[in-house]
This record gives C-alpha cells, sequence and structure tokens, in this order.
C-alpha cells in the first residue's frame, strides 16, 4: 500500500540560522517575486520569513511555496478588471482595489487561489507588520495569529495598504495602513533582530546605491491625513528610517552577516498597472536570480 502525505504532515526548511526578509515596493514586486521563484524553484527553504507590504505577499507566496502565484501576483493579476484604477480611486475604494485583491481572489474560485493548507503546513515561522494609524503603534503579525484564510489575507492587505492610494484595512478594533512607513522603512530587519536572527537574506526592490529621498508632496500628505498627525509624521521621517536601514544592512554585509539581493535595474514604478511592463519586469529578476542562485546557495551554506 503506498503511503501519502497525511493533510498535517509539516514542511520542514533547510536554511534555520538566516532570516529571510522581502522588501516592499508595491508593483516593484514584480522583478523580485522573479528572484522569489528562482528560490523555490532550488529548493531553497527558509524557516523564518518577514515581509511588509507587497513583501508580506511574497512571504506568504514563499510559505505557500506556490511558483506560479507568486508571478501572478504582481504581473497577471493587473488584467482583471477589478484590479483597480482611477475610476476605483475616486469611488473610495483605491487605485488598487485592496479587498477584491486580498480578500477576494484568495479564496477558491477566486481569480487568484491560495493554498492555505500548504501554508499552515510550512513550520516555518512569518512576520508580517502594519502601521496603526491612530496610535502610530508598529503592529507585527505572527503566524500564530492567523487560524484561516480570512485572518491572513486581512493582515496581508493591512500590510500594503498604501497610504492615500488604498482606503486602510480595519482589523481587530485597528485602523491600519502600509508598515512601510513603520521602523525600517518597508524592511522587516528590526523585526528578525528582535526574533534573535544574526544573519540576514534580504531581497530588495531598489539598485544598490538607491537612497531615499523626502516627500514631494507633503502638503498633500498633510492635508489628506490632517486628522491623523501620527501618519504624517511617519510619512515624513520614512525616507531617514529606510536610509538607515540601508546603511545597517550594508554594514552587516561587510561583516558577512547579510546577504542583499538588489535588482540589477529597476524599470518600473511601485503604482505600475501595464502588463508588459510587469511582464518583462518579472523576466528580468527571473534571468537575474537564475544568474546569481548559485552565488545566494554558497553564502547560505558556507
Amino acid at each position: 500500500m503506498t503511503n501519502k502525505t497525511a493533510p498535517l504532515d509539516k514542511l520542514e526548511s533547510n536554511i534555520k540560522d538566516t532570516a529571510l526578509i522581502f522588501e516592499g515596493g508595491g508593483m516593484r514586486a514584480s522583478y523580485t517575486a522573479g528572484f522569489l521563484v528562482n528560490l523555490l524553484e532550488n529548493q531553497i527553504y527558509f524557516d523564518y520569513v518577514a515581509g511588509i507590504s507587497a513583501g508580506a505577499s511574497h512571504s506568504v507566496n514563499y510559505l505557500s511555496r506556490d511558483i506560479e502565484r507568486a508571478k501572478r501576483s504582481f504581473v497577471d493579476l493587473v488584467r482583471d478588471p477589478e484590479f483597480g484604477g482611477w475610476k476605483s480611486f475616486f469611488k473610495g475604494e483605491g487605485y488598487f482595489r485592496s479587498d477584491y485583491i486580498y480578500e477576494q481572489t484568495p479564496v477558491q474560485g477566486g481569480a487568484l487561489p491560495f493554498d492555505f493548507e500548504t501554508f499552515q503546513r510550512n513550520s516555518a515561522r512569518l512576520r508580517i507588520g502594519a502601521f496603526d494609524r491612530d496610535s502610530g503603534e508598529f503592529v507585527v503579525f505572527k503566524k500564530e495569529d492567523i487560524h484561516e484564510i480570512q485572518d491572513l489575507m486581512k493582515i496581508v492587505r493591512a500590510s500594503s495598504s498604501l497610504p492615500i492610494f488604498m482606503p486602510p484595512t480595519r482589523l481587530g478594533g485597528q485602523v491600519l495602513v502600509d508598515g512601510g512607513i513603520g521602523p525600517g522603512g518597508g524592511i522587516a530587519l528590526d523585526i528578525a533582530k528582535q526574533d534573535g536572527f544574526k544573519k540576514f537574506f534580504v531581497i530588495l526592490t531598489r539598485e544598490k546605491g538607491y537612497s531615499k529621498k523626502p516627500p514631494k508632496f507633503g502638503g498633500l500628505i498633510k492635508s489628506y491625513y490632517r486628522r491623523y498627525p501620527l501618519v504624517v509624521e511617519a510619512m515624513f521621517e520614512r525616507y531617514a528610517t529606510y536610509n538607515r536601514t540601508l546603511e545597517e544592512l550594508k554594514e552587516l554585509e561587510s561583516e558577512g552577516k547579510a546577504f542583499l539581493v538588489y535588482p540589477d535595474q529597476m524599470p518600473i514604478s511601485n503604482r505600475e498597472t501595464d502588463y508588459d511592463k510587469l511582464a518583462a519586469s518579472y523576466q528580468l529578476g527571473y534571468a537575474q536570480g537564475k544568474r546569481d542562485v548559485a552565488k545566494w546557495t554558497n553564502w547560505l551554506r558556507g
């Protein structure tokens, strides 16, 4: 008799001393989805993954080990007429229709079903960060907070609620916005450090040498969030927070404690919705990952 894998059997990891961190960056994640797919194709399974904003989507797709969904999330989904645009923005649903994208597409029968069973079976730890609009608290969600697919996708939505372009997410009495305006500026380094990690494999969505500048539309930010001064403060401080995190990562890299995966180029913005450009972005990231995966594995197992 053939033994079948029991539904509750755990999927084990083979990288246990290093935190995998996915940076956010909106649709720039189409490029880094190519890196994610290379990790999965080469069976590089970390037992800890942390992500913020678009990095949260990457994190859960990675833990469900779903190569196809990893790509489709940031490429194919833009072809869905319900995805968003200015019409939905002015209706108050967001330029990216987060309710649809995160809470309707993942269910069985949806446009982008999520393999929640495999996600649950994966023994790796998960961390996702979001920002509380009213208290200014940075909220970190864990796998223990997730009991069903609705919990998971509400958390991913909260972390990804891009200020101005997407409505906030209400979850457990809190009103949450994009975790990218919290500590780390969208890179979950602090979260992994707090969990005791000393080594970090960080997938970034900006080219090497990038430095974030102060916000260009400060007046719009102050006007839009005039009732939420803590959001305004966080958005104005984000560039400095982000740059400090990058400097810390570079120092860790020089000490051999971090491996930073930068895109060779970044051909699109965080709000790109053109399918052909996103598909080309993904292919560039996939090709770069395929070229460099031996370097990744040498560092991870060296």
